[in-house]
């Protein structure tokens, strides 16, 4: 259903990506935004997922800049790797990125975007700070807490796992009392990566909530 893209940030750096277009005419676009782990199999899956639902899907690889085409599984060793390239993150640099995805699908129609563990704190920051969006959904962000002072200007729903050892419920709550126009879900007994089915912290009952409440938040917000 997918294939892999290259894109072009405002600066002129060439990344890459992949799409997944739907079969018929598209209701708008969505723009997937990684885990540490790259543009792997499973950000794959969720763009495939959104074209079956009838959305452009496109996920830029935000860590090219560092390592070009990185992307790998969930093990112990897999994830200690992946961690480093979060040790210093540069914000900017992936906002960058992101704007480059946005800006290849602005023809589609309505754009959103939706991101996972880092993504989900890009897909914040994206509805703070970038151009071209009309919601934005983001999952278990760590940092989000951190730009809670910044005010998104798109309808923007944020889901948390009530366990998540990374993401303690008192940040939540601030995210919650600093902006009470985000719509906050958090998901008794979900621990970090409670999306992801390859993980080992996949919480099927709290995906097959979320997933649908993204989806239904999209539909609502993405209209022609």
């Amino acid at each position: 259903m997918g294939q892999d893209i290259k894109l072009t940030a405002s600066d002129g750096f060439k990344l890459g990506g992949y799409r997944a277009d739907p079969a018929g005419a598209p209701k708008a676009a969505i723009v997937v935004i990684q885990e540490i782990f790259g543009v792997n199999h499973h950000i794959r899956t969720v763009c495939d997922r959104l074209a079956a639902e009838g959305y452009v899907a496109i996920a830029p690889s935000i860590f090219d800049r560092t390592q070009p085409n990185f992307q790998c599984g969930y093990s112990p060793d897999e994830i200690a790797t992946a961690r480093k390239f979060i040790a210093n993150p540069d914000w900017a640099a992936m906002l960058r990125d992101t704007q480059s995805a946005i800006d290849a699908v602005k023809d589609v129609g309505p754009i959103g975007i939706i991101g996972f563990c880092l993504g989900g704190s890009i897909a914040y920051a994206a509805a703070t700070k970038l151009s071209g969006l009309s919601a934005a959904v983001g999952y278990y962000g760590g940092a989000v807490v951190r730009f809670a002072d910044d005010k998104p200007n798109v309808p923007t729903q944020l889901h948390f796992g009530e366990k998540d050892a990374g993401i303690p419920l008192t940040d939540v709550e601030t995210i919650k009392a600093k902006r009470p126009e985000v719509e906050v879900h958090i998901y008794p007994g979900a621990q970090h990566g409670f999306h992801c089915d390859e993980r080992a912290s996949f919480d099927k009952a709290s995906a097959d909530i979320a997933w649908p409440r993204s989806l239904a938040f999209f539909a609502k917000h993405l209209k022609k």
